[in-house]
């Protein structure tokens, strides 16, 4: 299918279709005349993509994991996703952080409006 089709049955832009490309995630087909040529599993992977981006993991990531979800290969399985799981556990450590500092900000303002709201009363 075309990348429009493919856009409108993944949910993908045909920005983000191209830029996974360009990312090496997928890799379409392309008919004779260059257009490129989305397949079944291009889309089935581009939805597994777009599932794993939304859940807040770093393209990077996705990269180095995505062949082994979508290959059905169990070699090295172990090995595999013990180190994706550490680095997985180790980029939510960051964002519980970076979360608490936000909470930490965020109360900050909300007294600060209390304070304020209570001294223009």
């Amino acid at each position: 299918m075309k990348i429009s089709e493919a856009s409108r049955v993944s949910g993908a832009s045909a920005r983000s279709l191209r830029h996974y490309e360009d990312e090496g995630l997928i890799v379409p087909g392309r008919f004779s005349n260059g257009f490129r040529d989305y397949c079944q599993s291009t889309i089935d992977r581009v939805l597994v993509i777009r599932s794993l981006l939304e859940s807040g993991l770093p393209v990077r990531l996705i990269r180095e994991v995505l062949p082994r979800l979508t290959d059905g290969s169990d070699a090295g399985t172990e090995v595999v996703c013990a180190e994706f799981l550490h680095e997985v556990q180790s980029f939510r450590d960051r964002l519980a952080a970076r979360i608490a500092v936000l909470s930490d900000q965020q109360a900050a303002l909300d007294s600060y409006l209390r304070e304020a709201r209570r001294i223009d009363l």
